[in-house]
Protein backbone atom coordinates (compact mmCIF):
# COMPACT_ATOMS: atom_id res chain seq x y z
CA UNK A 1 0.00 0.00 0.00
CA UNK A 2 1.23 3.53 -0.74
CA UNK A 3 1.91 5.79 1.60
CA UNK A 4 -1.52 7.82 0.59
CA UNK A 5 -3.83 5.20 0.76
CA UNK A 6 -1.96 4.45 4.34
CA UNK A 7 -2.91 8.14 5.27
CA UNK A 8 -6.33 8.10 4.49
CA UNK A 9 -6.93 4.95 5.83
CA UNK A 10 -6.15 6.11 8.87
CA UNK A 11 -8.01 9.34 8.46
CA UNK A 12 -10.96 7.37 7.77
CA UNK A 13 -10.49 5.37 11.08
CA UNK A 14 -9.75 8.62 12.97
CA UNK A 15 -12.84 9.68 12.12
CA UNK A 16 -14.94 6.51 12.46
CA UNK A 17 -13.46 5.79 16.13
CA UNK A 18 -14.23 9.72 16.65
CA UNK A 19 -17.69 9.17 15.85
CA UNK A 20 -18.19 6.07 17.84
CA UNK A 21 -17.40 8.48 20.98
CA UNK A 22 -19.98 8.64 24.04
CA UNK A 23 -22.00 11.76 24.21
CA UNK A 24 -21.78 14.20 27.17
CA UNK A 25 -24.82 13.49 29.55
CA UNK A 26 -27.39 16.06 28.65
CA UNK A 27 -28.71 18.61 31.03
CA UNK A 28 -32.20 17.47 31.50
CA UNK A 29 -33.70 14.35 32.02
CA UNK A 30 -36.57 14.36 28.86
CA UNK A 31 -37.59 10.55 28.93
CA UNK A 32 -40.33 10.35 26.63
CA UNK A 33 -41.47 14.41 27.77
CA UNK A 34 -41.28 15.25 23.92
CA UNK A 35 -43.30 12.32 22.28
CA UNK A 36 -45.70 12.82 24.98
CA UNK A 37 -46.34 16.55 24.28
CA UNK A 38 -46.37 16.23 20.66
CA UNK A 39 -49.11 13.39 21.44
CA UNK A 40 -51.00 15.45 23.61
CA UNK A 41 -51.32 17.98 20.83
CA UNK A 42 -52.40 15.71 18.09
CA UNK A 43 -55.55 14.65 19.62
CA UNK A 44 -54.16 11.00 20.97
CA UNK A 45 -56.43 8.94 22.47
CA UNK A 46 -54.96 8.94 26.01
CA UNK A 47 -56.52 10.54 28.97
CA UNK A 48 -55.43 13.76 30.84
CA UNK A 49 -55.04 10.99 33.71
CA UNK A 50 -53.10 8.73 31.54
CA UNK A 51 -50.94 11.74 30.34
CA UNK A 52 -50.07 12.69 34.01
CA UNK A 53 -49.38 8.90 34.92
CA UNK A 54 -46.62 8.95 32.35
CA UNK A 55 -45.32 11.87 33.45
CA UNK A 56 -44.90 11.25 36.70
CA UNK A 57 -43.28 8.16 36.14
CA UNK A 58 -41.06 10.08 33.97
CA UNK A 59 -40.31 12.87 37.08
CA UNK A 60 -39.49 9.56 39.01
CA UNK A 61 -37.33 8.38 36.84
CA UNK A 62 -35.33 11.41 37.03
CA UNK A 63 -35.52 12.19 40.91
CA UNK A 64 -33.58 8.58 40.65
CA UNK A 65 -30.88 9.57 38.12
CA UNK A 66 -30.69 12.66 40.21
CA UNK A 67 -31.41 14.66 37.09
CA UNK A 68 -33.21 17.73 36.11
CA UNK A 69 -36.49 17.97 35.08
CA UNK A 70 -36.78 19.98 31.33
CA UNK A 71 -38.39 23.37 30.62
CA UNK A 72 -42.14 23.42 30.78
CA UNK A 73 -42.58 19.76 32.45
CA UNK A 74 -43.99 21.08 35.50
CA UNK A 75 -46.31 23.14 33.43
CA UNK A 76 -47.31 20.75 31.67
CA UNK A 77 -48.11 18.53 34.66
CA UNK A 78 -49.98 21.21 36.10
CA UNK A 79 -52.23 22.09 32.82
CA UNK A 80 -53.39 18.36 33.34
CA UNK A 81 -54.25 18.44 36.89
CA UNK A 82 -55.97 21.50 36.18
CA UNK A 83 -58.24 19.50 33.23
CA UNK A 84 -58.83 16.84 36.20
CA UNK A 85 -60.09 19.28 38.78
CA UNK A 86 -56.74 19.35 40.70
CA UNK A 87 -56.47 23.45 41.50
CA UNK A 88 -54.33 23.29 44.23
CA UNK A 89 -52.22 20.36 42.69
CA UNK A 90 -51.64 22.46 39.60
CA UNK A 91 -50.77 25.63 41.50
CA UNK A 92 -47.96 24.02 43.12
CA UNK A 93 -46.79 22.70 39.99
CA UNK A 94 -46.58 26.29 38.26
CA UNK A 95 -44.85 27.60 41.19
CA UNK A 96 -42.33 24.84 41.15
CA UNK A 97 -41.90 25.87 37.42
CA UNK A 98 -41.22 29.21 38.13
CA UNK A 99 -38.68 28.39 40.79
CA UNK A 100 -36.76 26.11 38.74
CA UNK A 101 -36.91 28.12 35.45
CA UNK A 102 -37.46 32.21 36.15
CA UNK A 103 -37.60 33.38 32.79
CA UNK A 104 -41.07 31.22 32.43
CA UNK A 105 -42.88 33.72 35.49
CA UNK A 106 -44.85 35.62 33.27
CA UNK A 107 -46.63 33.09 31.83
CA UNK A 108 -46.81 31.06 35.25
CA UNK A 109 -48.17 34.33 37.01
CA UNK A 110 -50.70 34.72 34.08
CA UNK A 111 -52.30 30.89 34.80
CA UNK A 112 -52.13 31.56 38.74
CA UNK A 113 -54.37 34.70 38.33
CA UNK A 114 -56.86 33.18 36.14
CA UNK A 115 -56.47 30.03 38.59
CA UNK A 116 -57.31 32.35 41.67
CA UNK A 117 -60.81 33.38 40.92
CA UNK A 118 -61.93 29.58 39.74
CA UNK A 119 -60.56 28.51 43.24
CA UNK A 120 -62.41 31.07 44.81
CA UNK A 121 -65.03 30.10 43.28
CA UNK A 122 -65.19 26.87 44.69
CA UNK A 123 -64.79 27.80 48.35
Amino acid sequence: MSRRALAALGAVLAATLAGCATAPPTLYHWGDYQRQIYQSLNADDSSPQEQLQQLQQQAEKARAGNAALPPGFRAHVGLLMLRLGRDADAAAQFQAEKQAFPESTAYMDFLLRRLQPAQAAAR
